[in-house]
C-alpha cells in the first residue's frame, strides 16, 4: 500500500497526512465495535497495561517502571532519528490500540505532532513525559529559535526526573498498582544514582583542555553541561536542517586549532558530514581521527548492551573518554 513505482508518484506531505487521519478514523471506528480499544475497553487492574512509547529510550524507561505490569510497544528501533521520524499508516493502529502512549516532547518528534494531537483527541492518554523537567534545566540555544533542545536523556540526573514522571503516568492510568509502579521507578533512580557517579568519575580521566566533544549533530549539550565537556555540533540540535560548506569549514577550523585528538559519528545520523570535515581538518595539517561511534537519538539493538539506556551511556562514556584522552585512558 506505501510502494510506489516510477509511474506513481510518492504522497505529498499534505496527502500523507490526509491519509493518516483518515486511517486513524478508520481504526478508531473498528476498535468501537470490538474489544481491541484503549484503557476504556477494560479494568487495567486485571490485565497488562498497553504502552507505546516513541523512543527506544522511552520504551526502556517504560519496562523498567512498568514492570510486569506493561507490554511495551517501542516505534522508533535503532539507529532511527525522531527528528525526522514520520508516521506510517500502520503506526496509527499501534498508537489507537494503547492505553498510554508515551512521548518525550519538547520538539523532538515534530513530524508526529499532528498524529500525537489526533490520537489524543480520541481520548487516548498521550503523554509528554520529558516536559516534567522546569524550564530553568532546559536549555535554548539560539540556534533553535527558541525552542528547548529536547535531547535530556545525556544528562543521566534529568532522565531521573523523566522516570518519575513515568512512574506518574501509569499509577494515574492504574492506580490500583500505583504503589508498584513507584517502587520500580525508585530502584530504577537509584541505579540511574550509581551511573551518574559513574560517569563523573570517568570523564576525570579526560584532561580538561581536551574536553571537547564534536559530533554530527548537538544532541550531547546536556552531557556537555552536567559532565563539563564543550560541545560542538556540525548540524545543530535538530537532524532536519542539513550542514553546509560553511558549517564544515568553520568546524574544521576549530578542530585544527584546539589540535581536538577526535571527532565521534552517530548510529542514527550519516557519517558523511563527519567525515568531510576530517577530510577538511587533514587538509589543514592536523590528523584528527574518528574516536568512535555514539548512540545519541536511538538506543542499540534489543539484546545487546547498548540496547539499554544504562548501556547506551557507559558505551558512549567509555568511547568518549577512549578517544579523547588516548593512552592515558585505554591505559588506565
Amino acid at each position: 500500500m506505501n510502494a510506489w513505482t516510477p509511474d506513481r508518484r510518492p504522497p505529498t506531505a499534505h496527502g500523507l497526512r490526509q491519509r493518516l487521519a483518515l486511517t486513524l478514523a478508520a481504526v478508531v471506528a473498528l476498535s468501537a465495535c470490538g474489544p481491541a480499544g484503549g484503557a476504556a475497553t477494560g479494568d487495567l487492574a486485571d490485565r497488562e497495561v498497553r504502552v507505546v512509547a516513541t523512543t527506544s529510550m522511552l520504551a526502556d524507561l517504560a519496562r523498567e517502571v512498568g514492570g510486569d505490569r506493561v507490554d511495551v510497544d517501542g516505534l522508533m528501533g535503532p539507529g532511527i532519528d525522531p527528528h525526522l521520524y514520520r508516521p506510517r499508516e500502520s503506526d496509527v493502529a499501534r498508537l489507537v490500540g494503547a492505553d498510554v502512549v508515551l512521548y518525550n516532547g519538547l520538539e523532538l518528534e515534530g513530524k508526529m505532532g499532528e498524529v500525537l494531537e489526533q490520537v489524543e483527541g480520541r481520548g487516548i492518554v498521550a503523554e509528554p513525559v520529558a516536559e516534567i523537567i522546569g524550564p530553568d534545566l532546559l536549555l535554548a540555544p539560539a540556534e533553535f529559535k527558541g525552542n528547548p533542545d529536547p535531547h535530556v536523556w545525556m544528562d543521566v540526573a534529568l532522565w531521573r526526573q523523566v522516570a518519575g514522571s513515568v512512574a506518574d503516568v501509569l499509577a494515574a492510568l492504574d492506580p490500583t498498582h500505583a504503589e508498584a509502579y513507584a517502587a520500580n521507578a525508585q530502584a530504577y533512580q537509584a541505579r540511574l544514582d550509581s551511573l551518574d557517579g559513574w560517569v563523573r568519575q570517568q570523564v576525570e580521566r579526560v584532561p580538561a583542555d581536551r574536553r571537547v566533544l564534536v559530533t554530527a549533530h548537538d544532541a550531547f549539550n546536556y552531557f556537555g553541561r552536567a559532565y563539563g565537556f564543550e560541545v560542538k555540533g556540525l548540524q545543530g540540535i535538530s537532524t532536519a536542517t542539513e550542514a553546509g560548506t560553511a558549517d564544515v569549514r568553520d568546524l574544521a577550523v576549530f578542530v585544527a586549532e584546539r589540535r581536538i585528538p577526535a571527532m565521534f559519528v552517530e548510529t542514527s545520523v550519516s557519517q558523511r558530514s563527519i567525515e568531510a570535515v576530517l577530510q577538511a581538518v587533514q587538509a589543514r595539517g592536523f590528523d584528527v581521527r574518528i574516536g568512535g561511534s555514539l548512540f545519541s537519538d536511538a538506543l542499540g539493538d534489543a539484546g545487546t548492551p547498548e540496547g539499554t539506556y544504562e548501556g547506551m551511556i557507559r558505551h558512549n562514556v567509555s568511547t568518549i573518554v577512549s578517544g579523547l584522552a588516548g593512552d592515558q585512558a585505554r591505559g588506565s
